[in-house]
């Protein structure tokens, strides 16, 4: 068994503010979720979907579109703070890289050593209507899911499993072709479990799109797509990934830039 190295948890300096941004400048968004009374947002009802602009560490449900000038021009301050370079070779990438599938015990990220695996905690995360395996809290076996990508409602049972995949927004092999080859693999293991990289969507869906950036591939449902966007730079914010320039423009290009 490789020694797994001490994860880095910083953001560095532009991580930071970035991330100051989204949750200070989150308050009075126009268009942007709706707010109590109090002035505080209101809790989502369960699978309801979030803005990711209101959901800067993905353990509220689903994603939401992002509407409004405001929420907008908030989009695009995040994403054109992403650095860019070109995609290296896919050279020695394997899945296994990043950990067995769904582990529990990856460290540093939200849900992590809860006694269910990470596909079960976002199925349980962004379901409607669960029903679990007898005798379990954990195993779902049936849901319906509102799913992002495509603006379908899926009644989702474990009898047909690959109807509903756990897509990872930045894809692994795209993060390994952006650097991740050269982390600590207790980092991948991080990417490969945080629930901000993690949406449960249409398999189709998630088949069509592979290792794809931005700039190859876009949820069907255009209503979604700059919060796609939102969610793709945040994950590269937080583990500091770069991009492509096209993936950058096209990001750019779907939250109004």
């Amino acid at each position: 068994m490789r020694r797994h190295d001490r994860i880095r948890t910083g953001w560095g300096v532009t991580g930071a503010a970035l991330a100051l941004t989204l949750v200070t400048g989150c308050e009075g968004l126009d268009g942007d979720g709706a707010s109590s009374p109090g002035g505080g947002a209101e809790a989502p009802a369960a699978g309801q979907a979030v803005s990711p602009l209101r959901n800067p560490d993905g353990t509220e449900p689903g994603l939401a579109p992002v509407t409004g000038d405001k929420p907008k021009a908030t989009a695009r301050e995040l994403i054109d703070g992403l650095r860019t370079k070109g995609r290296g070779p896919r050279t020695g990438y394997d899945r296994d890289e990043f950990g067995y599938a769904w582990m529990d015990t990856a460290d540093g990220v939200p849900l992590a050593r809860n006694g269910c695996d990470t596909r079960n905690d976002l199925l349980k995360r962004d379901g409607q209507d669960l029903r679990f395996r007898s005798g379990s809290d954990c195993v779902v076996v049936a849901m319906t899911l509102d799913d992002p990508y495509t603006r379908t409602t899926i009644e989702w049972r474990k009898q047909e499993a690959g109807e509903v995949q756990i897509d990872h927004v930045v894809p692994l092999s795209y993060s390994w072709q952006m650097g991740s080859s050269r982390w600590a693999e207790s980092k991948r293991e991080q990417l490969a479990n945080d629930p901000l990289n993690l949406l449960p969507v249409q398999g189709r869906a998630n088949s069509a799109k592979g290792d794809s950036g931005p700039a190859s591939w876009l949820p069907p449902d255009k209503s979604i797509r700059c919060a796609y966007a939102v969610r793709f730079a945040q994950v590269a914010v937080k583990y500091e990934l770069a991009v492509t320039a096209p993936d950058r423009q096209e990001m750019l290009r779907q939250c109004g830039g």
